[in-house]
């Protein structure tokens, strides 16, 4: 319906398609390809355009684009494939006409594959399968096609959405077929596919009646303020027009709408109008919030509501007062770190925030990964703030029934640490369910608390040597499975500031694994790293060598140091104990215990 320059036509039809799979199936590759074939992008240009998604090489905001392909205009929103960032493909759902749903040809269906497709199928979407990445070694594109059509028939599919088309890809390469035998030079066959199995969004019968639009995700500008994406299910929306919103409870309020984008490629072009079907973003609103519904009508009909799962884990978020604070942050006060985490509630749904305390704020997320983004995200922009342990969020049923989040795990492992891990999740309360033997690796099906699961993803890549993937996913609230006891982690903690030295170290590293190396300064209170033993224990990691005038081959021992466990911000989250801080700030990320001394920790038990 637009060209390049934003103009109108009304001859061009409208296809709007959500790519979903499970993370590092190869979704925004796959989608980078079809939009440089339709000249949408240059070489070398990505849908992953955030400074972290870069560099971690995963997609974590869903975003938006649009290709012209024979005379049909083709909205394509690229969703995260991470669980914890599943609010974000929940909302784009409701707003599409169908799924684009990649699974890898060797890895099949994965957790998160098996969650998209639930909400897709309970919506009524029919999806097109996409066997991805053909070209590995070890797919098997024939498997991973009967494990999909499997999980639809587990899920509830009907017969019209079983019976889905298929596609083989190689999203590198930009090849697309519809038999494994055929020559195939480009993505055409998977692009004639959408044409074909997704139905028109535009008819000039939707754009006769009366406005209806529901935004489906949120945007800030420094100059619009709050902009909001959404679809124009039916109408046009115009520049300037005064309209009515109208939120789930159907309270009704007045706006104006002062701009309006539509998109072409990755950019986005001002427009004077939008036709029922395409997928807009607008500015004005500043109240305006996710699945209202805007109208021109006062008394017109709401749209169906989009709901968004709830956050599973909470943590507080803190003014941070380490004996080293404010030396690398610019903003380090409560109302700058306030002022911060309001901007946030803008544009992330999945998060909550209690900004009741004064000087502490409450955050509710969906994942600890979820909060290690928010919290890189704030140290970038020079903010320094220090954060509790991670805890799951409890329900309470009818009846007074306690309730807390499951996870379904799935761990694909070489053979030989199968005991391991098996032995190791079952200590945390995580049950097998399953098993499945494949040529190489053997796939391994568990289901357990959200909160057995907290803590360990480091200790997993130990135990299987860095050679086993563990994906899970939310699966909802269960009845509580009581006490779980994990193996204690005991802290190594400074009893002297100063800066390390390699000889203390030395000495240190046969005690546990060290978080920092030598000529680090540290501070009285700070964790060093961990005893293997689990008991805690204060050191002193500034001492020297002593210095003589006598020279012995013993007291020439050469002194040789591990390199340290560097702490992340997700790593920090995973081993931090209930009585220890991780600060974070610009340029480090330490942990360290609340009480930074046995005094101050004696006087906060006399305060109680």
């Amino acid at each position: 319906m637009y060209g390049l320059n934003g103009q109108f036509f009304m001859a061009m039809e409208i296809r709007n398609i959500a790519i979903i799979a499970h993370v590092d199936h190869g979704k925004t590759t796959l989608t980078d390809a079809i939009m440089r074939q339709c000249g949408a992008i240059k070489e070398g240009t990505s849908m992953d355009s955030n400074t972290l998604e870069i560099e971690r090489g995963i997609t974590i905001y869903s975003k938006n684009a649009s290709i012209n392909y024979r005379e049909t205009k083709i909205n394509i929103v690229d969703t995260p494939g991470h669980a914890d960032f599943g609010s974000e493909v929940e909302r784009v759902l409701r707003s599409i006409d169908s799924v684009l749903l990649i699974v890898d040809a060797q890895e099949g269906p994965m957790p998160q594959t098996r969650f998209v497709l639930k909400k897709s199928l309970e919506l009524g979407l029919k999806p097109i399968v996409v066997i991805n990445k053909i070209d590995k070694q070890a797919a098997d594109p024939h498997r991973a096609e009967e494990q999909v059509l499997e999980l639809f028939l587990e899920l509830g599919a009907t017969d019209e959405q079983a019976n889905f088309p298929v596609v083989y890809a190689n999203g590198r390469a930009g090849i697309a077929k519809l038999k494994l035998t055929d020559d195939s030079k480009d993505l055409t066959p998977l692009l004639d596919a959408i044409l074909k199995h997704v139905p028109a969004a535009s008819s000039e019968e939707k754009s006769a009646e009366p406005l209806r639009f529901q935004p489906f995700n949120l945007g800030y500008d420094n100059f619009l303020g709050r902009l909001a994406v959404g679809r124009v299910y039916e109408g046009i929306l115009h520049v300037e027009e005064n309209i009515f919103i109208k939120n789930i409870d159907k309270e009704t309020r007045k706006g104006k709408i002062s701009k309006i984008y539509t998109f072409s490629g990755l950019d986005k072009v001002e427009a004077k109008e939008a036709v029922a079907g395409d997928i807009v973003m607008i500015a004005g609103l500043p109240d305006i919030d996710i699945g209202e519904t805007i109208a021109t009508d006062e008394n017109a009909e709401p749209l169906p509501a989009i709901k968004v799962d709830e956050p599973t884990i909470s943590l507080t978020f803190l003014v941070n007062n380490s004996p080293f604070a404010g030396r690398d942050g610019k903003f380090v006060t409560s109302r700058q770190i306030r002022e911060f985490l309001e901007r946030e509630l803008e544009v992330n749904v999945g998060l909550k925030i209690d900004f009741s305390a004064m000087d502490s704020f409450k955050v509710f997320g969906r994942g600890e990964f979820h909060i290690a983004i928010l919290l890189e995200n704030m140290r970038r922009a020079g903010y320094e703030v220090q954060v509790s342990q991670p805890q799951v969020i409890f329900r309470e049923a009818e009846g007074g029934k306690k309730l807390e989040p499951f996870e379904e795990i799935i761990v694909d492992i070489p053979s030989e640490f199968q005991g391991a891990i098996i032995e190791k999740l079952g200590g945390r309360g995580i049950t097998l369910k399953n098993i499945a033997h494949y040529a190489e690796t053997i796939r391994l099906f568990f289901e357990g608390p959200t909160r057995g699961l907290l803590g360990y993803r480091s200790q997993f890549v130990i135990d299987t040597k860095g050679e086993g993937i563990l994906s899970s996913r939310f699966i909802g609230f269960r009845p509580y499975v009581g006490e779980i006891r994990k193996r204690p982690q005991g802290s190594m903690i400074s009893m002297a500031n100063g800066k390390t030295s390699a000889f203390s170290l030395w000495g240190l590293q046969e005690r546990g694994t060290l978080y920092v190396g030598p000529v680090i300064e540290v501070y009285a209170g700070m964790v060093l790293g961990n005893t293997s033993k689990g008991e805690e224990m204060y050191v002193n990691p500034t001492k020297g060598k002593e210095l003589s005038n006598t020279r012995s081959k013993l007291s020439d021992e050469a002194i040789d140091l591990v390199p340290p466990y560097e702490l992340t911000i997700e790593r920090g989250l995973e081993i931090m104990t209930d009585d220890e801080y991780l600060e974070v700030t610009p340029k480090s990320v330490r942990l360290r215990k609340q009480f930074l001394t046995e005094q101050d920790k004696a006087r906060a038990k006399k305060n109680l």
